[in-house]
């Protein structure tokens, strides 16, 4: 007699179902965010999936109006906040390349990469609208510099890693030690140059009058 063959569904099947969950959202996050992340990445599956929802309830008033230049924008935030000028901009550039709808593959959101609870904690309630999370990023920043008392590397580095994570040296955690340079790099490109000196010339010595030569009396 042959053998029944065991009923139900085969464990590969109930596998694939359970992960295509995690691949769709890996994949929304990787197609809509303009970002590279694993379809199989199990990391911050919570922010990414608060970023696409953010994204979401963004994009339709963008499709309408679409956004302003982002440099005047970035411009008034540095000044608004303070910030050394070029700073944020070359913040901007290494987290997002200038890109508003940017998604990192850990969810941060917007041309300044914004963490869901960072966001919140700023009150930007659209991070994907350049002028808010612009604002906010500068917020966040100035807060940085005050709390390592202008120290630009600390300060960068704390945006990167959180300012818990920063006692007093960059921290290596294989990440932020790289984005630091970059930032640092960036900023000495933007950074306004200061006007050349006046090269001063020494004023020429005086030129010494000729005495006039004594003529000796002739004989008495």
């Amino acid at each position: 007699m042959r053998r029944k063959r065991a009923s139900g569904v085969p464990w590969v099947k109930v596998g694939l179902w359970a992960l295509a969950p995690l691949v769709l959202l890996n994949l929304a996050v990787a197609f809509f965010g303009d970002t590279r992340v694993s379809p199989l990445s199990l990391s911050f599956l919570r922010e990414k999936a608060h970023a696409l929802a953010a994204y979401a309830r963004h994009r339709p008033s963008c499709l309408l109006e679409g956004h302003p230049e982002l440099e005047p924008l970035i411009r008034d935030a540095e000044r608004r906040n303070r910030l050394p000028p070029g700073l944020l901009r070359a913040l901007v550039e290494v987290e997002s390349a200038t890109r508003p709808h940017r998604i990192s593959p850990a969810g941060a959101m917007g041309p300044g990469q914004l963490m869901p609870a960072t966001a919140s904690q700023l009150r930007v309630e659209d991070p994907f609208e350049p002028a808010p999370a612009l604002d906010g990023s500068a917020r966040y920043l100035a807060e940085q510099l005050a709390r390592y008392r202008g120290d630009v590397r600390l300060a960068v580095a704390a945006y990167n890693a959180g300012p818990g994570n920063v006692a007093g040296r960059v921290p290596r955690n294989g990440e932020t030690e790289f984005y630091v340079e970059k930032v640092l790099t960036a900023y000495e490109r933007f950074r306004p140059r200061p006007p050349p000196r006046p090269t001063t010339r020494p004023a020429p010595a005086a030129k010494r009058q000729a005495r006039p030569a004594v003529s000796r009396a002739q004989g008495s």
